[in-house]
């Protein structure tokens, strides 16, 4: 096997095995009309019980990333999905606010195993002039994901299963995919015979080497110093949060506000909401392959304008009547322009760190996303009770992703 052929298998092996991850985590929104009818949980109860998943994940980032590090995707990706997978279960034999927000908590930390180690995996195959590409695709799957996960949402809603079903059949995929991961994928070139990439070269040659592993002498304390200490990355950092607060906003809120209140009737507005992970699916796409193309790499001339028409997008959502036409291509184009940045953020923990600590860097990035994301749950949650009116998540993911824009003018190189 020559090396341009296997890291195409190793990138694609880690998209495969990611695709899966979000049947464990963004179903959540789907259940909430039911949970709401059964339990008698309000929308705020609901909304902390999904920060509280996105708080978790994000503590789970600082410290899976650095353990990407040091153990690599191979094992931390199938042990994140056995675990989300159980704990998904778990959620659907709740009783309570404790029965359903304990495990979805938890659920958070086992879900942090995923990207952070899956993005060391890449960037130990991938060299700097090709990441832009190569992080839209991972980011591609990701947002794919979500299509898949809204998709089999609404499967298990038309099936008449109830919500608890939700968090049942979704997630087996993603053990069976986790499981078939591990044998498959390898984290270094030299485990295949092959060079270690340097994040700073073209590939490396396809001639056997010796296996080895990489000469990696620096503590995980030097190693989240050096991240902590660069002021351009942090600002990257901030600006994420804020894409990822209106990204969740959007993911969790969207399919309540088509939905309704008569969810088990909600007829074809529910499938309505799928235009929305379809858009950021390409989006993601669009955006990495946009600033290696037209940008020579550099992030934050992609980021921005994609953020401010995120905010214009938002706003036409907002002004829209729920039945208007006009509605799926307003909502693609939304989900477009708030998640592709994604693409371009992730591409700066390998191009701003090197290979050697793209795990930690992608961690404390992550940390900061999810932090933010969490944060917007119950805002939003309390806004569309008190207002009465779901349409206000979009005025909420417009005020973030135009001030996550002037942010992000700052990480430019």
């Amino acid at each position: 096997m020559t090396y341009q052929a296997a890291r195409w298998r190793m990138l694609l092996a880690t998209m495969t095995c990611y695709l899966f991850y979000y049947t464990g985590r963004q179903t959540f929104g789907f259940a909430i009309p039911g949970i709401e009818e059964e339990l008698g949980l309000s929308k705020v109860d609901l909304g902390w019980a999904s920060a509280g998943l996105l708080w978790a994940y994000a503590l789970g980032q600082a410290v899976n990333g650095q353990l990407g590090d040091r153990f690599g995707g191979r094992r931390m990706m199938p042990t994140g999905a056995i675990l989300s997978t159980a704990l998904n279960w778990m959620v659907s034999f709740g009783q309570s606010s404790i029965g359903i927000g304990v495990p979805w908590i938890l659920n958070g930390m086992a879900q942090s195993m995923g990207w952070a180690p899956g993005s060391r995996l890449i960037s130990n195959w991938w060299s700097e002039k090709q990441r832009g590409l190569v992080y839209g695709l991972y980011v591609f799957a990701a947002g794919c994901a979500s299509v898949l996960a809204y998709i089999t949402s609404i499967s298990v809603i038309d099936m008449g299963l109830g919500w608890r079903w939700i968090f049942r059949i979704p997630v087996l995929m993603l053990f069976g995919i986790g499981i078939l991961y591990y044998f498959f994928a390898r984290d270094h070139p030299s485990e295949l015979g092959f060079k270690s990439n340097d994040a700073d070269s073209d590939a490396p040659s396809s001639s056997p080497q010796p296996e080895n592993t990489e000469n990696d002498t620096e503590t995980a304390r030097q190693k989240y110093l050096a991240v902590l200490s660069n002021t351009r990355f942090l600002f990257g950092c901030v600006a994420i949060g804020l894409q990822n607060l209106a990204r969740y906003g959007l993911l969790v809120w969207v399919p309540v506000h088509f939905l309704g209140e008569d969810w088990k009737q909600a007829g074809g507005t529910k499938w309505l909401s799928v235009a929305l992970p379809v858009g950021m699916a390409f989006g993601a796409l669009a955006n990495g392959w946009i600033s290696d193309r037209f940008f020579n790499g550099n992030r934050s001339k992609a980021i921005c304008p994609f953020l401010i028409l995120a905010a214009v997008s938002s706003l036409a959502m907002w002004a829209l009547p729920q039945n208007h036409w006009l509605v799926i291509p307003a909502l693609f184009t939304t989900g477009f322009f708030v998640y592709g940045p994604q693409s371009g953020f992730w591409a700066l923990c390998p191009d701003s760190f090197g290979t050697k600590r793209a795990g930690t860097a992608t961690g404390v990035m992550n940390f900061f996303a999810y932090l933010f994301a969490g944060t917007g749950e119950p805002l939003i949650g309390w806004l569309i009770e008190t207002q009465g009116q779901s349409s206000i998540i979009f005025i909420v993911v417009a005020g973030a992703t135009l001030t996550g824009s002037f942010c992000a003018y700052w990480i430019r190189r």
